[in-house]
C-alpha cells in the first residue's frame, strides 16, 4: 500500500480489525519512509461495477462518491455515521448482487432515495432536490405534497 503522504510503497500494517458492521477490515498502517500513520479499509468486491450515466458515458463505480452523496444529504441531521455506513454497504450489496456489471445511474439514485427515506425525511428531500433537479420553491412544494399524500411521484 502506497503512503498517501510521501508516496513510498514500503508501509507496514500495525493493526487490523473488522469494522463494526463486519463488512470491511480496518487496517492501521505505518510508513517506513516518512513515519506517517494512516488507515485503510479492505472490502469484499463481488464484481467490477460500471455506472452508465444519463449522457451515455461509462465510469467506474465509486463507493466513496456514493458515501459522500449520502453524507452531504444527512449533514447536520441527527443520523449516526454507523447508519450511513450501513446504508452505503446495503446499496453496494444490492448493486453487486443485481447480476449486472453495468448499472444505470438512475438505479443508484433510486436506491439512495429509498435509503434516505428510511434514514431521515429532511435528508431525503435534500437529496431529491438535487437528484430531481428542483429549480424553484414550487418543485419542493410539489414533492413534499407527494410525501404527505403517501406517494413519491
Amino acid at each position: 500500500m502506497r503512503c498517501p503522504f510521501c508516496g513510498d510503497s514500503d508501509t507496514q500494517v500495525k493493526d487490523s480489525r473488522p469494522t463494526e458492521d463486519n463488512t470491511a477490515i480496518r487496517r492501521r498502517r505505518y510508513c517506513q519512509a516518512c513515519g506517517s500513520r494512516f488507515t485503510t479499509f479492505e472490502r469484499v468486491q463481488l464484481r467490477e461495477l460500471t455506472v452508465l450515466k444519463k449522457d451515455g458515458t461509462r465510469v467506474p463505480f465509486d463507493r466513496e462518491k456514493l458515501a459522500r452523496s449520502i453524507e452531504i444529504a444527512v449533514r447536520k441531521r441527527p443520523v449516526e455515521a454507523e447508519r450511513v455506513e450501513r446504508a452505503v454497504s446495503s446499496i453496494v450489496r444490492q448493486l453487486e448482487s443485481s447480476g449486472e456489471s453495468e448499472i444505470e445511474s438512475s438505479m443508484i439514485g433510486g436506491l439512495v432515495m429509498a435509503a434516505l427515506e428510511a434514514l431521515d425525511q429532511v435528508a431525503y428531500v435534500r437529496f431529491a432536490s438535487v437528484y430531481r433537479n428542483f429549480h424553484e420553491a414550487k418543485d419542493f412544494e410539489d414533492f413534499i405534497g407527494s410525501l404527505s399524500r403517501g406517494k413519491d411521484e
